[in-house]
């Protein structure tokens, strides 16, 4: 069976392209000797099978193999014909963790480092008409410090937030056809306030680039531009201005021409602005009812079983009265931000910078190539309203983090992104940031709205009072929120992880559920929340939902708590 056959790339899709999911040639390299024994050779045939895009830790891999592994290879033939020889061949991966080496009938086409983002080869000189062979050599050590690798376990085992490890292709991978002259890549400018969209092309070749704005099948603008190749801009005048709203979504669809070049895309009309402590989604306060999301799923690991699934997660965070999400220690895969694009679902794009010993200047090779692939990657899409690409960096061996390190990389999202607003390091320690958050596990009500309770009272807020001299003191001068609290654990299996003690009744989990949450929908200076954890992952069983996705109480109980309105939504 072949599994997750749609278009990898909603907001860039082009009608010439073909998927290579299915079953590969598959071997596990534990002494990382397989390019010395020849392994990428066309005439080499690997040692098993595996079903591509699942990892081999995975169920539906076909493997189901957990312990560590050091590499891994794969192999698989495809066929090219003459008429798909008439222009370009783009080989693309949606992600590979971690360092792949990329081969075409046995010679070297190039190389990606970073286990999360896409990458692609142009394989046209490689390739040949008829009969093909790819080979993916992929090295992952998720003990490395320089190597950020999220909640992979570094144990053996799972255990209480650390879970099954992701090693090799875990999206889909398939070939995509283009003309000699084409649209490499697009960042789209919206203008609410213009009522315009500003178009950045990087083009390969001559020719006319043409944009066309569609609203409900009707065509909203048009402009084009000669071009002989490389950046081009832009500027689309929309007819009519039809707001991406929160909770319902909005998408102009988009036509992209460059000679004989077609690409499918969409944009939302979408601004975002901070004022003082208010957090504006096209000049309105929206209170941000988030769910903490680590996108973990029993038989894929890091890859959902099919394209319903990454739908049903958040329809299932809907029904419990979430608007929005923090997409945890993960870059989520781009047909899961096109279904939050579309349904007009918030989401906080992160980096999964665990594992990463930020205590070390020299971390940055670790992250911020990588990082900024992502935000280059996710630009595009109206859903994602803020970055954050460090979590809770705490002490390493006593280690303090390295300050200029978090302080550089923020530096470094704001110049590639200067539209979003961006988080530091979520949680602790604040170096440089534009949003002020916090994690609070309090499990008790009455000393969780203590912890709260002289915020806007007094000109300077630190609730971490032992770490005064490290967390930035909070002084009323950016928004602000809790973004994780919670994760209380209710299973039926003792030996489950949670958060403080579990309760010991429905009735105790749901009082201790609304007491925490109205401490926090209560506080006019709270611009959001975000609540640990949308499902079980594993051993950590804290969810609303199990690991297996069922409701652990009815939904509309849950809804009920969450999304009553907030002090912060009042008028003023």
């Amino acid at each position: 069976m072949i599994y997750r056959t749609e278009h990898p790339k909603p907001q860039f899709e082009r009608a010439t392209w073909r998927t290579l999911n299915g079953i590969w040639q598959f071997e596990m390299d534990h002494g990382a000797s397989g390019e010395a024994r020849g392994l990428y050779k066309p005439e080499v045939k690997l040692s098993s099978e595996i079903n591509v895009p699942f990892c081999p830790e995975s169920r539906l891999s076909g493997i189901g193999y957990t312990d560590f592994i050091r590499a891994v290879w794969y192999k698989k033939e495809f066929e090219l014909s003459e008429k798909e020889f008439s222009g370009r061949i783009l080989l693309h991966f949606g992600a590979v963790d971690y360092d792949a080496t990329v081969y075409v009938n046995g010679k070297k086409v190039g190389t990606h480092r970073g286990g999360y983002v896409s990458f692609s080869f142009d394989i046209t000189e490689y390739a040949k008409v008829g009969k093909n062979q790819i080979a993916l050599y992929a090295e992952d050590d998720s003990r490395d410090r320089l190597i950020p690798s999220g909640k992979q376990s570094f144990k053996y085992e799972s255990f209480k937030c650390y879970y099954t490890r992701t090693t090799g292709i875990w999206q889909s991978v398939w070939l995509e056809f283009v003309p000699k002259a084409y649209i490499q890549k697009v960042k789209y400018y919206p203008s609410v306030q213009d009522q315009s969209l500003t178009v950045i092309a990087t083009l390969q070749g001559e020719g006319t680039l043409s944009a066309t704005a569609y609203f409900e099948g009707k065509e909203m603008g048009c402009t084009e531009i000669c071009a002989k190749g490389g950046t081009v801009t832009l500027n689309i005048l929309l007819e009519e201005c039809h707001l991406w709203q929160v909770g319902k979504g909005g998408l102009y669809d988009l036509e992209l021409t460059f000679g004989e070049d077609r690409v499918k895309s969409y944009f939302g009309m979408r601004d975002i602005r901070l004022e003082k402590e208010k957090f504006l989604i096209n000049d309105e306060k929206i209170f941000q009812r988030l769910i903490l999301d680590q996108g973990f799923y029993p038989d894929g690991i890091y890859t959902a079983p099919d394209d319903k699934e990454l739908i049903a997660d958040i329809e299932r965070s809907v029904a419990m009265g979430f608007n929005g999400a923090r997409l945890h220690e993960k870059v989520f895969e781009e047909r899961f931000l096109y279904h939050c694009d579309r349904l007009g679902y918030i989401v906080w794009g992160e980096f999964p910078n665990w594992g990463l010993d930020h205590s070390y200047s020299d971390s940055i090779y670790g992250i911020l190539p990588e990082w900024l692939e992502e935000v280059e990657r996710d630009f595009n899409h109206p859903a994602i309203i803020g970055w954050c690409p460090f979590n809770e960096t705490w002490d390493k061996n006593f280690r303090k983090q390295y300050d200029p390190l978090l302080a550089l990389v923020y530096q470094a999202t704001k110049a590639a992104d200067p539209t979003r607003p961006c988080i530091d390091t979520s949680g602790n320690f604040h170096v440089v940031t534009d949003v002020y958050d916090l994690h609070d596990y309090m499990q008790d009500p009455a000393v969780f709205a203590e912890h709260y309770e002289p915020l806007g009272k007094t000109n300077e807020f630190n609730f971490r009072t032992a770490f005064m001299d490290r967390q930035l003191t909070y002084d009323g001068s950016m928004p602000f929120f809790v973004s994780e609290y919670g994760g209380i654990r209710w299973t039926e299996d003792e030996s489950g992880w949670g958060y403080g003690n579990g309760p010991k009744t429905e009735e105790e989990f749901l009082s201790r559920l609304k007491g925490l949450t109205d401490v926090l929908l209560d506080n006019p200076l709270m611009f959001g929340l975000c609540y640990t954890q949308l499902t079980d992952v594993e051993q950590e069983q804290n969810g609303l939902y199990t690991y297996d996705r069922k409701p652990k109480f009815d939904p509309s109980v849950i809804h009920n708590i969450f999304a009553r309105k907030a002090a912060y939504e009042s008028e003023e």
